[in-house]
């Protein structure tokens, strides 16, 4: 995938919307499908993004969220079979898009047969959603206080921090790297940011994206 994904959301609920904005907040391209009209207004009182209104199943509507050009669509209403419904519906229009439906009951893991990724709310939030819409290259892990984020970063291949050690890479104020490579021991000036390597990373909110293009490119 590309360091700035396209991605569609469908359902501008609580999930999608705090989804919506932690992938806005990373620079990526969002817009939100939602079929209640007070929702739509709630949400563009709060938010400048694309906002359709209409249902995500309806073709005609996720041909307007511009499905075609999209790296992903998360279906993230509260209807466990309208978000498989959605994902079914973007896989046949666009086969190369990835897939994530937001499941409420237990055994969901079984629809990974038919979607890319599925997601449970309510055991987790969503900054899981998030990190299932990126895939595994860039994950936040947790809140560890405010808006601070603890991430694990994989390393790219031709990135500026790549095969340098800490020491002659400059990160921005307000980033701590916390392990070195995998997690096996706490990071130290002479660990290098090795090309495939994950790195747990502490990181605030307004730099983040400096980070990434450290270790992402």
């Amino acid at each position: 995938m590309t360091s700035t994904l396209d991605i569609i959301i469908a359902g501008g609920g609580r999930v999608g919307f705090q989804t919506a904005e932690i992938l806005a907040d990373r620079g990526h391209d969002v817009t939100i499908i939602e079929r209640d009209e007070r929702t739509v207004s709630d949400i563009a009182d709060q938010w400048l993004a694309t906002v359709i209104r209409g249902d995500a199943t309806n073709p005609e509507i996720i041909d307007q969220a511009g499905i075609e050009r999209a790296d992903v669509i998360a279906a993230l209403t509260g209807e466990s079979g309208l978000n498989l419904a959605v994902c079914l519906a973007a896989g046949e229009l666009n086969p190369d898009i990835r897939t994530v439906a937001r499941i409420d009951r237990k055994g969901g893991e079984a629809y990974t047969e038919f979607v890319d990724a599925v997601v449970f709310p309510e055991r987790a939030g969503s900054r899981v959603a998030a990190n299932e819409i990126l895939g595994s290259d860039v994950q936040t892990l947790a809140d560890v206080t405010g808006n601070l984020d603890i991430m694990l970063i994989r390393v790219a291949e031709g990135a500026p921090a790549a095969g340098k050690a800490l020491s002659d890479v400059r990160f921005p104020e307000g980033t701590v790297v916390v392990s070195d490579a995998d997690g096996e021991r706490i990071a130290r000036a002479d660990t290098t940011l090795t090309p495939g390597s994950s790195y747990v990373v502490a990181v605030e909110p307004d730099v983040v994206d400096e980070v990434l293009n450290l270790m992402r490119g």
